[in-house]
């Protein structure tokens, strides 16, 4: 039998104190080298802007510093439920590397991100270490009353712990009394990692321009929607004109000709005829791919969790869906998750080389977070005119954001978070 408190049973709170000692010591080891590393990196790069090699080497390094950023967004919503929007502004399509470089350059999240870099390098790092520390160093206190002491204190002068000197087992129980008293410390540990991803999000977060660039943003958002909008009812109009409207009117030229050859050539007639029923059939055919690629009706009828599976189901890799909804979200809201998804599966399914792909759809405080991973060989980015930065266009109309955490060797974890009611 499981003893419960007020805030869930031991085990789950042991595991939960546990698994944040975990993250918060692998997110220390990557924080240090990977902040000093990408902020050392971005001076020289920029400082040597002027003589020209920085114009080649500066939008490589940006990328990698956003790349790491996103992949702390990644880790902030996935590990402790904090949400940090990513708000870069685009890159101009074709643009050589000098137009690159100062595009990125006059980016405010540009120097966001450099301003990140220092603070994840210190109190991040301390943070994120000082969570595993409070459950790993009272594990040390009783492992040397255990008897850890004797091979410790065998190095000569003895060991310290804390405070403790252990040089006998007295002073190892000693260590161990220490070590149970600092036990009471571990329950702050998920409370730091969190801390962590807070103070993360407070430094990359947008500062005094925060509503000059949400105005912009929406501009721009607005923009695509209207261009989305335009381009799609373009294409169901060349869809109807050169699809089903040629072969409806092929099928009435087809019928005129079997009524003027009904008398004179029946045997004729029974082939255009037979060749107008499976025009009608293939016409038909195409209206309903046209009107599935407009609102698939399983999405209508069944929701965005059928949906999903059924879109599963139709890839060439085994794929595992995993669905957590409280309700049905608005149809347009649906609908954008829909073919989100279905662009970011494209991409896995055509790019990645994996062999197994997870789907998460669940819902929290408001907001509908879908997460779509792969075992590929990764180095996923948003770039301009790429599948995903038109999947972050189309979450950008709806006040979504995705983040893209993709290493060179994979895995890819592909995150879209899209405001539902």
């Amino acid at each position: 039998m499981t003893i419960k408190t007020r805030n869930g049973s031991w085990g789950t709170r042991a595991r939960g104190i546990g698994l944040a000692a975990v993250r918060g010591l692998a997110l220390a080891l990557v924080t240090l080298p990977g902040a000093l590393l990408g902020f050392t990196l971005s001076l020289v790069s920029i400082a040597l802007v002027p003589v020209g090699i920085g114009v080649f080497t500066t939008p490589w390094v940006l990328t990698g510093v956003r790349a790491f950023a996103d992949w702390r967004r990644v880790l902030a919503a996935e590990w402790c439920g904090v949400r940090i929007p990513s708000a870069y502004r685009p890159i101009p399509e074709n643009a050589n590397a000098w137009a690159r470089t100062y595009a990125m350059l006059l980016d405010p999240a540009t120097w966001r991100d450099l301003r990140w870099l220092q603070v994840d390098m210190t109190a991040g790092f301390v943070t994120a270490l000082l969570s595993a520390v409070l459950v790993f160093y009272p594990l040390e206190g009783l492992a040397v009353a255990a008897g850890l002491w004797r091979p410790l204190t065998e190095l000569g002068g003895g060991y310290w712990y804390g405070f403790v000197h252990v040089t006998d087992q007295t002073s190892a129980l000693l260590a161990g009394a220490l070590g149970t008293a600092l036990l009471g410390l571990t329950p702050l540990a998920p409370r730091l990692l969190t801390a962590h991803f807070r103070l993360t999000r407070a430094v990359l977060g947008a500062g005094q321009g925060e509503l000059a660039e949400r105005v912009r943003i929406l501009t721009e958002t607005r923009r695509d929607a209207v261009d989305t909008s335009a381009a799609e009812l373009r294409r169901i109009e060349r869809d109807l004109h050169d699809g089903a409207q040629a072969r409806l009117v092929a099928m009435g030229m087809d019928l005129g000709t079997i009524e003027m050859l009904l008398d004179k050539d029946p045997a004729q007639a029974k082939r255009l005829l037979a060749q107008a029923r499976q025009s009608s059939v293939d016409a038909l055919t195409e209206l309903r791919d046209l009107v599935r690629g407009i609102h698939p009706p399983v999405l209508a009828e069944r929701g965005l969790g059928d949906a999903v599976r059924a879109l599963a189901l139709r890839l060439p890799v085994p794929t595992e869906v995993t669905v957590e909804l409280e309700g049905r979200p608005d149809a347009p809201v649906e609908s954008a998750a829909y073919f989100a998804v279905s662009e970011v599966l494209t991409n896995a399914v055509k790019h990645s080389g994996a062999d197994r792909i997870w789907i998460d759809l669940h819902q929290t405080e408001g907001m509908l977070r879908i997460s779509v991973t792969d075992n590929g060989r990764g180095g996923a980015l948003i770039t301009a005119g790429s599948g995903l930065a038109g999947v972050e266009r189309r979450l950008g109309t709806f006040d979504g954001v995705l983040a893209v955490g993709s290493p060179a060797g994979g895995p890819t974890m592909v995150t879209m978070e899209i405001p539902c009611a």
